[in-house]
């Protein structure tokens, strides 16, 4: 009853959802009822944040500021990497942009799709994409799951993450793009179970498309940029209620984070106290007090180790949705922890989903992953090899 006379609209329709989304019939249009609730939640924490960066963008005087932002991209590329990829390499890979943005061009990235809905879990939601060329050399290629975003209420594998999995594709990569359960219906931490469950279903099975089994990296976008993070700081580190064989093999050769969010307990901030809440009413269904350990082990900055996987994390400075001091804190942990190599992207003016928007960094920030990627897979070549 206290709940009751506490509880907003959208609280009491979430609650709902979660309580007959299982019923037959009945229980799927609920559960469409419960994911419209999220995303109003979310929409309001976040509206004067939007109103806000909507007034910064169209301020006088700041098509100058903009179009500076966007010409120091390929400078931003080269210093993000050169200290760990050859300089011939840059060379050899083409940084120019694209005007169009990337979601324009989806259908003419979508032709790398090999093979459609491919189920790596017994659950209806548990399938993938496979991406790669047709015809790829004889070896086994390199191997990459990503992660789609959508802040845990939304995990389609639908137009995200296509131009750099198009990319990687035409640079003989086999990529795999899932699908993962979402809250409200299915509250954390089913959204990483699934998420290694993927990884671990490529470990088994990436060699019947072509895939080097023995080498897995892992990517993702926003809420997918903090799965992956945390599918790669955590590898076969799998609590038994996840269901998870214990012999199965989660972990990952490197990981890419794009715009990610990597602490869920830091409330310093206002941004952090809205997407606090917002975690404890939509995507936990519990507060950070009464299960504090479940925000603490979902936390990428604080499960950061010695024996980390190679890390690239990409993000822009104009990003009002996960503010960029996210990622440099992020990467500054890494870097005094990890022994593996930790590179750090910072594009000038990028907002939060460039890679969906903005050709113009989209086709540079993709180029620089590919030759993170490839570097990491050229050393872990080199060490099997010794």
């Amino acid at each position: 009853m206290r709940w009751l006379l506490r509880a907003s609209p959208s609280d009491v329709m979430l609650a709902t959802s979660a309580a007959v989304a299982s019923l037959p019939v009945v229980g799927r249009h609920v559960q469409r009822a419960g994911s419209f609730a999220a995303m109003g939640v979310w929409g309001g924490r976040y509206a004067g944040d939007f109103a806000e960066a909507t007034r910064r963008r169209l301020a006088p005087d700041t098509s100058g500021i903009r179009k500076r932002e966007r010409g120091m991209t390929n400078g931003a590329v080269v210093g993000a990497l050169s200290a760990f990829v050859p300089q011939a390499d840059f060379a050899d890979t083409p940084h120019e942009p694209v005007q169009l943005p990337p979601l324009l061009r989806a259908s003419t990235h979508r032709r790398a799709i090999y093979k459609s809905t491919v189920q790596y879990g017994p659950l209806p939601s548990q399938v993938l994409d496979v991406w790669r060329s047709k015809d790829l050399p004889s070896e086994p290629a390199p191997v990459l799951v990503f992660v789609p975003g959508g802040g845990w209420i939304h995990g389609s594998r639908r137009m995200q993450g296509y131009a750099l999995m198009s990319h990687l594709a035409s640079q003989g990569w086999v990529c795999l793009s899932i699908d993962y359960r979402v809250a409200p219906k299915s509250p954390w931490p089913a959204h990483l179970i699934d998420v290694k469950t993927a990884v671990s279903w490529a470990r088994e099975h990436a060699n019947e498309f072509g895939g080097d089994r023995n080498f897995i990296a892992i990517a993702g976008a926003s809420a997918g940029g903090h799965l992956a993070a945390l599918a790669g700081l955590t590898a076969n580190d799998t609590p038994a209620e996840f269901g998870i064989p214990v012999a199965a093999n989660t972990s990952v050769d490197a990981v890419v984070s794009l715009y990610g969010r990597y602490d869920w307990e830091d409330r310093s901030t206002p941004e952090r106290e809205r997407f606090m809440d917002f975690l404890e009413r939509v995507v936990v269904a519990g507060t950070a007090a009464r299960y504090p350990d479940v925000f603490r082990q979902a936390s990428p900055i604080g499960l950061v180790h010695r024996n980390a996987p190679p890390f690239f994390v990409v993000h822009g400075t104009a990003d009002w949705i996960i503010p960029v001091d996210q990622a440099q804190s992020f990467v500054e942990r890494l870097r005094s922890v990890s022994e593996s190599a930790v590179c750090y992207l910072e594009l000038p003016g990028a907002g939060h989903a460039f890679d969906l928007v903005d050709g113009t960094r989209t086709g540079p920030a993709v180029a620089a992953v590919g030759l993170f990627l490839n570097q990491v897979r050229r050393n872990s070549l080199l060490t099997k090899a010794v």
